[in-house]
């Protein structure tokens, strides 16, 4: 019997069995705070009443794994810290973590578990914006509230105007709409003219690529790959005609949105067929990470091939960030990576917004999130202090490590970008920072 077989068929008997059947099928997970209960009364909405159930959806595993991993012990982190300061609704928060390996199917598995079994009232996650699109299906009829920390397509905004998420679905990382405007005036001012893309055939890359494609034209510039854009599955094992495709006709740079290890293989590949020499290769968020540079590895110099490769990523310029950056790299010896921030901030305001509304299942969180997160109220960045106002009834205006995190009726949030690039050793370093 296989896992995913054997854990459809424990969601499957909730009805029939008993808690201590249900809890001896599940898959493991990592849970802390108040014990596991999976039938705590809450009428039609995800989550329980008298307590947080917070669970965190993101790649420990996969493509995106060396940037997810981080993002899930900035979550820790914030658990820990309420946990040491009293809590939400008197109690530890309960927080399960669940691996989505990078993978829709798996997300949507796991999901399914955080929300029937674990009965999160919401979730942080999910990184890839493919992921949460198969997460949110489950996430939505069941009125759990998630805050993903990374997914940038711009899908979901447009699914938000539509009123697909009745207001479940919020992000604290900008949609790729601003991040691809900041890019395509990158390129331009770095002087290209002619670019291709190189994108990853999801929602994360075919979204990215209109918005950047879009933009870059109205600047005044070609995408020379338009007519046959250059998508690949980060599931195929070679890449040479992805390679001609995007580098073939010597553009002034490619815009390359990727995944690092399906990813990082194209571009091998394309310097293998000598096709990267005097292309300015733009990258994205996905890839800010120092192990992409590594995996693409060295010329016969010994020179590193992504030497001189620039970027952007969703900054963080908030009021708390030099305190939280301090206290991460106390707590876990490692400096911020993307999203990092991001991540705090999503399940902050799931604390905040469930003391805020005395109750932690969905349907409250989904009542309080904007009001916490935006204006007018209380500027607080410290999250203990935060919980402490709203529950003596205060109206506060929450500042993040990551920034305002004013979430507009769509769930979105505004940002600056980290303009970076990759050095000679391979470290990253942040050169510049652009505003869309």
């Amino acid at each position: 019997m296989t896992k995913r077989f054997f854990s459809s068929l424990c969601l499957a008997l909730l009805t029939t069995v008993t808690t201590v059947w249900i809890v001896a099928c599940q898959p493991s997970s990592n849970v802390t705070g108040s014990s596991t209960t999976t039938a705590t009364a809450s009428g039609s909405s995800g989550g329980a009443v008298d307590t947080l159930r917070l669970g965190a959806l993101l790649p420990a595993t996969g493509d995106l794994s060396s940037i997810g991993a981080p993002m899930v012990r900035s979550i820790d982190f914030l658990v820990e810290t309420v946990n040491q300061c009293g809590g939400v609704l008197g109690k530890p928060i309960t927080y399960i973590k669940e691996d989505d390996r990078t993978d829709p199917p798996a997300g949507a598995e796991a999901m399914t578990k955080l929300v029937k079994v674990d009965n999160v009232g919401a979730v942080v996650g999910a990184f890839a914006s493919s992921v949460s699109t198969a997460a949110v299906a489950i996430a939505v009829p069941n009125k759990v509230v998630m805050i993903s920390p990374g997914s940038t397509s711009p899908v979901f905004s447009e699914r938000a105007k539509k009123g697909e998420f009745a207001g479940y679905w919020y992000r604290t990382a900008p949609p790729d709409t601003y991040q691809a405007l900041a890019l395509a005036n990158l390129a331009y001012k770095r002087g290209a003219r002619k670019v291709a893309t190189l994108v990853i055939n999801n929602d994360y890359g075919v979204g990215f690529e209109k918005a950047f494609v879009e933009a870059f034209e109205k600047l005044g510039g070609t995408i020379v790959n338009k007519a046959k854009p250059t998508r690949y599955d980060p599931k195929a094992t070679t890449f040479e005609s992805e390679a001609k495709g995007a580098f073939g006709s010597k553009p002034d740079a490619v815009a390359a949105i990727l995944y690092p290890d399906s990813g990082g293989a194209v571009i091998k590949t394309a310097f293998e067929q000598g096709l990267t020499e005097g292309v300015q290769i733009l990258l994205t968020d996905g890839v800010k990470t120092e192990d992409f540079p590594k995996l693409i590895g060295n010329d016969s110099q010994g020179k590193l091939i992504l030497a001189g490769a620039i970027g952007t990523v969703p900054g963080a310029d908030g009021k708390s960030l030099d305190a939280f950056t301090k206290s991460f790299k106390e707590k876990t010896g490692q400096e911020l990576g993307a999203f990092v921030p991001h991540s705090y901030d999503a399940a902050a305001l799931a604390a905040i917004a469930a003391e805020a509304a005395k109750s932690g299942t969905g349907d409250a969180i989904k009542s309080k999130i904007r009001e916490v997160a935006n204006a007018p109220g209380q500027e607080v960045s410290d999250v203990c202090e935060a919980i402490k106002l709203v529950k003596a009834g205060t109206d506060i205006d929450y500042q993040g490590a990551s920034g305002n995190v004013d979430l507009d009726e769509y769930g979105d949030v505004k940002g600056s970008y980290d303009v970076w690039q990759v050095q000679p050793d391979g470290k990253i370093t942040v050169i510049d920072r652009v505003s869309p």
